[in-house]
């Protein structure tokens, strides 16, 4: 298996064709129009996206999807949430029985409050249904492009579909490992970016590390609560895709979503922040889904519910934090172990 797809040149799907083809394996990646191709190949470089990256030899891209998907035997899906089911639906028709799917995806339909996985399952033959795996950990996708150490986590629900995915992936600097939680690895990296756009908020205004680590702390038990509730296993929230890619994207200054929450606190309004930025913070939609799966399980989600106001409501930042500050006390695991009260 020496051929891999990748659905979307977004900065991720990008940095993924690089580091497979740097392994030696030959990468189709799939660009939505002729011209974007054209661009692509001619320069070498996915400047828009991943600027100072040059492909190596075994990245090619194309707007065919019959040419990027011939004679794959792991098609990776690399695009935004919002748009993963409509991807889906046009690569359906070229997917063949043989092949394993990766959605590498960190997000959840707004409309169904649906894992990527799920959408996936929704829109492909039932025969690839147990071919579906996610990866998910703490990827900030310019360091990995730049050939620095990572680990990241790779899920199914048929562990040797897992294995064969994490064979096909690694590489003396990317480590992956393997789980069979596919609910809590997709839960912990979309829900991960809520807490991100508040650890942007306190960093923006200067409040310090404490109420940071806090911050992160407490978001860690909230994204536990609902991805128990959801039927996650909840040791993978103390995993690569929970604790770990909380930590990388509540503190490097690459993630999108930190960098969102970062300019609210400094008063950009968020319509002008998201129309300066490249690529997708997919919190922003996750927020919306993730308070609608809440409410539906009847989990309390108080940083969520706080971001959702700053994102959409007009509430100031610093009154967001304030309020979380005087909530009603509680036990520290509460919601957890058995405990009954919830909250921050």
């Amino acid at each position: 298996m020496r051929r891999i797809a990748v659905i979307g040149t977004t900065s991720w799907g990008t940095t993924l064709g690089i580091l497979l083809s740097r392994k030696g394996l030959t990468v189709n990646l799939w660009a939505r129009t002729a011209e974007e191709a054209e661009r692509l190949n001619r320069e070498r470089e996915n400047v828009a996206r991943l600027p100072g990256f040059p492909f190596p030899e075994g990245l090619h891209v194309t707007a065919s999807l019959d040419e990027a998907l011939d004679k794959a035997g792991l098609v990776i899906f690399a695009v935004p949430s919002k748009d993963m089911r409509r991807n889906v639906k046009l690569v359906s028709p070229y997917l063949r029985s043989s092949m394993l799917l990766l959605s590498v995806a960190k997000g959840l339909e707004i409309e169904s409050t649906k894992r990527m996985s799920q959408v996936i399952s929704e829109e492909v033959a039932p025969r690839l249904r147990s071919r579906i795996c996610v990866l998910s950990g703490p990827n900030l996708s310019r360091e990995i492009a730049q050939g620095l150490p990572a680990t990241t986590v790779v899920a199914g629900c048929d562990v040797s579909v897992a294995a064969k995915v994490q064979k096909l992936m690694a590489t003396p600097l990317f480590r992956v490992y393997i789980n069979t939680d596919v609910t809590g690895v997709e839960l912990g990296g979309a829900l991960k970016n809520i807490i991100a756009l508040a650890a942007g908020m306190v960093d923006g205004l200067n409040y310090g590390n404490n109420i940071k680590a806090g911050l992160i702390t407490r978001g860690l038990a909230e994204i536990t609560r609902l991805g128990v509730a959801a039927g996650a296993n909840p040791l993978t929230f103390a995993g690569l895709a929970g604790l770990g890619d909380l930590v990388a994207t509540c503190s490097s200054p690459l993630s999108r979503n930190r960098h969102v929450g970062h300019e609210l606190a400094k008063g950009r309004p968020l319509k002008e922040i998201l129309s300066t930025m490249t690529g997708t913070a997919e919190g922003v939609t996750t927020t919306v889904a993730a308070l609608k799966l809440a409410n539906g399980l009847n989990v309390e989600m108080p940083i969520a519910e706080q971001v959702f106001r700053v994102l959409f409501k007009g509430l100031d930042v610093r009154q967001a934090v304030a309020e979380l500050m005087v909530r009603e006390l509680k036990h520290e695991f509460a919601g957890l172990s058995g405990i009954t009260s919830s909250g921050f």
